[in-house]
């Protein structure tokens, strides 16, 4: 049986443009290249910086970073699968990350992630049709004392004592993640905040 391969990279091109576009390589040479001894160490700062960009690394963007620091692409795309940081496939806007410590799971996470399974109609490791939800579980977040804990992006919910909290937290996010704040932090009128 022959093997059929299909090469879906062009149906990543932005409109014929590069991925790695000329103001984020001038990032990378003003920023990084000088903190750096070779181009080829600046790899991770480049997959960090295309990933904040498209909420992920496509294929088209690992060889355009390649061909940037003059390396492989299969170093690269090494690089960026080896690191449980960097996302291969599109993500939902938020990423739900339970924690599956120890600890965490004393306290109830695997009640809280059965939940968020069944609520989002999706399992660990992918993403809801709407591309709202992904969710994940990790090792640990380093907050044992308030156990279970997730982080919703980058912000950490403790204490989660119910499914019912789980649920309020999901309901009060809105459509646009960068409309989310954190919940635990005021912020006052003159742009200062306590926390």
């Amino acid at each position: 049986m022959a093997w059929i391969s299909e090469d879906r990279r062009q149906a990543l091109v932005r409109d014929g443009k590069p991925l790695l576009t000329d103001d984020m390589k001038k990032t990378l040479e003003e920023k990084y290249f000088p903190r750096y001894p070779t181009k080829r160490a600046v790899l991770l700062p480049a997959l960090h910086l295309v990933q904040h960009e498209y909420n992920w690394i496509p294929p088209q963007a690992i060889e355009e970073i390649a061909q940037f620091l003059e390396i492989a692409p299969a170093e690269a795309l090494d690089t960026a699968s080896f690191y449980e940081e960097y996302w291969l496939k599109p993500k939902g806007k938020y990423l739900l990350q339970v924690c599956r410590s120890l600890t965490c799971e004393i306290c109830g996470s695997e009640k809280l992630r059965e939940h968020l399974q069944s609520r989002l109609n999706i399992d660990v490791g992918e993403t809801t049709p709407d591309k709202r939800f992904t969710l994940v579980e990790l090792e640990c977040l380093g907050a044992c004392g308030s156990a279970p804990v997730m982080l919703v992006n980058e912000v950490l919910y403790e204490n989660i004592a119910s499914t019912d909290q789980l649920d309020q937290i999901l309901d009060r996010l809105p459509d646009d993640p960068h409309d989310f704040k954190d919940p635990n932090i005021t912020w006052e009128q003159d742009g200062s905040h306590s926390g």
